[in-house]
């Protein structure tokens, strides 16, 4: 098959579209209004519980260990406390201290240089109006 560039797929009709390309899935997600009410009550209820739905990108591997502590941490108890405070301390950085930017300088070799870094002011060229 012919490789199709993006100007080629603009030019399509829907129904061209699609037998171009019949792999891809047609249907819809929810197919009714029905259930389309009850996934917009559920996400409601759970906001309301202070739940926020995400998309998390991560190894196919990491799947059960992500969704076991989505609900650990969702169950907020004190068990939940402990493993948010022991993630924070795991995934947090130095970078997060006022002053990180000064004590980088402070650390750079160049203290104490006695580098000349100014220069001479040069007035702009002119420009033909």
């Amino acid at each position: 098959m012919a490789a199709v560039d993006g100007s080629t797929v603009r030019r399509l009709s829907a129904k061209q579209f699609w037998y171009v390309y019949p792999a891809m899935d047609r249907r819809p997600t929810v197919t009714n209004a029905a259930q389309q009410r009850a996934t917009r009550n559920c996400r409601a209820r759970l906001e309301q519980r202070g739940f926020k739905r995400f998309e998390v990108t991560a190894l196919e591997t990491d799947r059960e260990l992500l969704r076991s502590l989505a609900r650990r941490l969702a169950e907020d108890g004190p068990e939940a406390d402990r493993a948010r405070a022991a993630i924070k301390a795991l995934v947090a950085d130095g970078s997060q201290k006022p002053g990180g930017i000064l004590a980088a300088l402070r650390r750079s070799p160049l203290v104490g240089a006695d580098l000349d870094l100014s220069r001479p002011r040069v007035e702009g060229r002119r420009i033909d109006s």
